[in-house]
């Protein structure tokens, strides 16, 4: 786990980007009721958690850069001996500055008559405004404070900034003790997705095969990124399908995107099989296809090359696939031109992943692909879904959802896979199920 020299070293590049005269205000998530008054399980902010490790609710961080008295300044909740017998430990503020290295720390109560002393004499205020709309209320209101103190010699800040223009840039860029974190996560997933496809047979309920993949998250101390997907036969072609409530049939395969999550940070792999652990010859045939499109993607995740080359490499594959297949017809420079592989194909080839499991960072740059940087990780996942109601294709084909997807961290010397111990090919998915 990063220690407090990491998160202060975060904090401080933050505040380099900002400049003299910026102010930068995070809060930290709200707790969310789930019914009633039980809560779902609470998740720190990525952005909050990034530049702190605080895992409470109640919090806000303030940035005050070049600042005598101290730049970096926690709001959280006091101690409460009898609230901490209910809901556990509270660092309180004067545990907060010595736990999470921070320059001061206010009870969050005191926010009022504290923060709007701080907003005095800066010009611009780093914030994600819209992202909270009880928070912005409030944020406005310390402003007004300010400024109904101009005649004074009150000088109330000037600007509203996206946070995220800087911020995001900070955590696309993964430092070691993240990359890390990620391959710990990693390691988990792939344990878990093995389980799972031990655990496949004829008549297993999607949900089962859900809870030996996260019996592993939970027994190696991690949790799901997000909701494991499990999607058997024609299930599989709904991208994010949610229910994984349909028990399995001899003859189909599984869809499985899943991924645990470690301090934070996730991993995210997905990978089909068939239930029965033998692929049919159409199955086999839609799956080589996906594996060589996946292969032609990661051979573009190289330094200096763009991040789209590897969409446009998994595209002509697959759609070469689906012509040779049959299942459609022309060129290929016909199936490109028009876009009609996106029948069968209608997302992009990967994402960024970190904190988020669709992370932080743009994709495009003044108009253009972004080049890939060491440092960067993203997943590689092209796929392929016929539909079970597509009548326009043979019988075989339909009801085939298929998706390959590895996690791939940049580094100068090309692209490192941190889940490439999962199998992928037919052959060493047949094999693993056989054992």
């Amino acid at each position: 786990m990063s220690d407090r020299k990491s998160f202060a070293r975060r904090r401080k590049q933050l505040m380099q980007a900002a400049g003299d005269g910026a102010i930068l205000i995070l809060p930290a998530a709200p707790e969310r009721v789930r019914s009633r008054d039980t809560h779902y399980p609470y998740r720190q902010d990525s952005d909050f958690w990034y530049l702190t490790g605080c895992d409470e609710p109640e919090a806000v961080l303030v940035l005050v850069p070049g600042r005598k008295h101290g730049e970096a300044i926690l709001f959280c909740r006091e101690r409460d001996l009898e609230r901490e017998g209910w809901d556990g430990p509270r660092l309180g503020p004067e545990g907060a500055v010595d736990a999470l290295g921070l320059d001061d720390a206010y009870p969050i109560a005191d926010i009022d008559d504290i923060l709007p002393g701080l907003l005095e004499g800066r010009r611009r205020v780093h914030y994600h405004l819209g992202r909270d709309p009880e928070f912005d209320l409030k944020l406005i209101g310390w402003i007004n404070r300010v400024r109904a103190q101009v005649r004074q010699g009150a000088q109330p800040p000037q600007e509203f900034l996206e946070l995220g223009h800087l911020l995001d840039e900070l955590r696309l860029f993964k430092s070691a003790d993240e990359i890390a974190l990620m391959q710990q996560a990693a390691d988990i997933s792939v344990e878990a997705h093995r389980a799972a496809m031990r655990a496949a047979h004829a008549g297993v309920y999607e949900y089962q095969l859900q809870a030996e993949l996260e019996y592993v998250f939970r027994k190696r101390g991690a949790q799901p990124a997000y909701a494991s997907i499990v999607g058997s036969g024609g299930n599989a072609c709904v991208l994010h399908y949610r229910s994984n409530a349909s028990k399995t049939r001899n003859g189909e395969m599984v869809l499985v995107d899943a991924g645990a999550e470690v301090h934070g940070y996730a991993a995210d792999i997905s990978r089909t099989f068939p239930v029965n652990g033998r692929f049919s010859p159409p199955q086999r045939a839609l799956h080589d296809v996906v594996c060589a499109a996946q292969a032609a993607a990661l051979a573009q995740a190289l330094p200096g090359r763009p991040y789209a080359a590897g969409h446009d490499a998994a595209v002509a594959v697959l759609a070469e696939g689906l012509l040779s297949l049959g299942l459609l017809q022309g060129s290929l420079a016909s199936v490109l031109a028009t876009g009609e592989y996106k029948r069968f194909y209608r997302h992009k080839t990967g994402h960024w992943l970190g904190l988020d499991v669709h992370d932080v960072g743009e994709y495009r740059i003044d108009g253009q692909s972004r080049v890939l940087e060491p440092g960067m990780v993203f997943t590689i996942e092209p796929g392929l879904y016929i539909p079970p109601d597509d009548v326009s294709v043979p019988a075989q084909w339909r009801g085939i959802g298929i998706r390959i997807e590895d996690d791939v961290l940049i580094t100068r010397d090309g692209p490192r896979v941190l889940t490439a111990a999962l199998e992928r090919s037919a052959e060493a998915v047949e094999a693993l199920m056989a054992r």
